[in-house]
């Protein structure tokens, strides 16, 4: 079986072409252009903007014309990441899906149902025959996973509607009413290129096979960070032995926790008994801190040759210092909504760039603007403290903030209800969605997210549960028809 024999089949045969176009944020060209074509196809009327949004409309259908027009929302770009051994290109090569039971994963990689799967219902509604209702309109915004630009520079005249749908949430069941802002913060040290003293004996640390995850939805869930891990291996040898750094790699994207890491070092002969120590002993810890989470993890130390060069001392020392200082993960939760985080950061990766500089990355989120700001500020300092060469932030959005007034809110409950006979669960979530910032060019929308239960998503266990796509797609259908009959 494969996702084009699943149902309901108009959004799964969509959703199977969209995972043959590579997607990966900042290169949409090829997405951009299947949806210009997947347009022109329906004859429906589109607009590109100046920042790569496409927009398609279909007007209302006849006897519908005086109804409220709506927007059916998700962005086509995707968290690329893929597991230990996987050769994928996501530049080139198609996502391989798997219909695994109750759940679509894909091969190694991420999935890209997020928000793949949310695309392909906006598009099944507005080619749905059947559907008559008020006008519709079919937004595919572009780089949501790397600081929502798409959303960020949108104009009022790619929103046309007096409600918004977006199709970005995660799970079946609740409807997403508010949400966290974000920002990322940079931190660059510049390095000396030294030669690798070659009276020293060197090891490379792996870290594999860690779970990842989303850096908002799943910062309480207890996986480790890898860049936190590495870090705390390195500033623990440290404590006991004299060491080089010779290279430092930890996560990929921000808004990822890190899942893989890798280190080389280089030590006095008379030293590798005690770092083999050292080494078991830190393995042993994190086997146990994290054995609820990380059943499947992966520590590992071998002997390489000498490498070339090293890292200054300092800066090493530096940096080093400051992967174990900074927090990662929860900083405080809701006092207003139960279960709720409000404000976290992702220690998201450590990186050796060209020009002799390691970067730093960290995200922070909050629903409170304040507390994002502070928890911004007191990792500067961190940074500052160790010496780092130049600190900024960037790709600041605002969170959204809950409207129980909300009409379409009221709506989604009630058709919510009628289909399934209880009522959905309505909350804020610890994540960034595009609505907050849809709301500065069109404060007069009504706006809900909501969308199929997916799991451990910008990573690659990425899955997608098949029966709650059904249920998003009827839901969505019937919201759409609720609306257009004057609810």
């Amino acid at each position: 079986m494969t996702v084009k024999d699943l149902q309901p089949s108009q959004v799964w045969k969509i959703f199977d072409q969209i995972t043959k176009v590579p997607r990966p944020s900042g290169k949409l060209d090829k997405i951009r252009n299947w949806l210009i074509d997947f347009a022109k196809e329906h004859k429906l009327e589109y607009k590109v903007d100046e920042v790569g949004n496409v927009a398609m409309f279909r007007p209302a259908a006849p006897g519908f014309e005086n109804a409220k027009g709506i927007v059916v929302q998700g962005h086509m770009d995707m968290v690329a990441e893929k597991g230990a051994g996987s050769k994928h290109n996501f530049d080139t090569d198609p996502i391989e899906t798997i219909v695994d039971g109750e759940w679509v994963r894909a091969n190694n990689t991420t999935l890209g149902a997020d928000d793949g799967m949310g695309l392909a219902i906006a598009l099944a509604a507005i080619t749905d025959p059947d559907l008559k209702c008020g006008p519709l309109e079919a937004l595919a915004t572009v780089d949501e996973e790397t600081g929502l630009t798409g959303a960020s520079n949108i104009k009022a005249d790619m929103l046309q509607g007096a409600y918004l749908l977006n199709l970005d949430s995660e799970d079946d069941g609740i409807i997403t009413m508010g949400c966290a802002g974000g920002l990322v913060t940079l931190a660059t040290y510049n390095y000396k290129e030294e030669a690798a003293p070659a009276d020293r004996v060197y090891f490379k640390f792996d870290f594999e096979k860690f779970h990842g995850g989303h850096s908002g939805t799943d910062i309480n869930a207890g996986y480790a960070s890898t860049t936190k891990l590495v870090g705390r291996l390195l500033w623990t040898i440290g404590q006991e032995l004299d060491y080089v750094l010779c290279s430092i790699d930890s996560g990929n994207l921000h808004n990822a926790i890190a899942h893989a890491a890798t280190a080389v070092i280089g030590v006095k002969s008379a030293d590798k008994e005690k770092l083999a120590v050292i080494f078991n002993n830190f393995k042993a810890e994190i086997a146990n801190e994290y054995r609820h989470t990380e059943k499947e993890m992966e520590i590992t130390c071998e002997s390489v040759d000498k490498p070339a060069t090293m890292i200054d001392s300092d800066t090493a020392h530096r940096v080093v210092e400051a992967l174990y200082a900074l927090p990662h993960g929860v900083d405080s939760m809701s006092l207003e909504m139960e279960d709720l985080v409000e404000t976290s950061t992702n220690l998201a990766s450590v990186k050796m760039r060209e020009g002799n500089t390691i970067v730093v990355e960290m995200f922070h989120r909050s629903a409170v603007e304040s507390r994002k700001m502070d928890l911004c500020n007191r990792c500067a300092a961190i940074f500052h403290l160790s010496g780092a060469n130049k600190v900024v932030n960037e790709g600041g959005y605002q969170g959204w903030e809950p409207d129980y007034n909300n009409h379409i809110l009221k709506v989604a409950v009630d058709e919510w209800e009628k289909l399934y006979g209880v009522k959905p669960i309505t909350n804020a979530i610890h994540a960034g969605l595009e609505c907050g910032l849809f709301l500065k060019v069109r404060p007069d929308m009504d706006m809900i997210s909501y969308g199929p239960t997916l799991q451990y998503v910008h990573s690659p266990q990425e899955r997608c549960h098949i029966p709650a796509v059904q249920k998003g797609w009827d839901f969505t259908i019937a919201i759409i028809k609720a609306v257009a009959a004057g609810k």
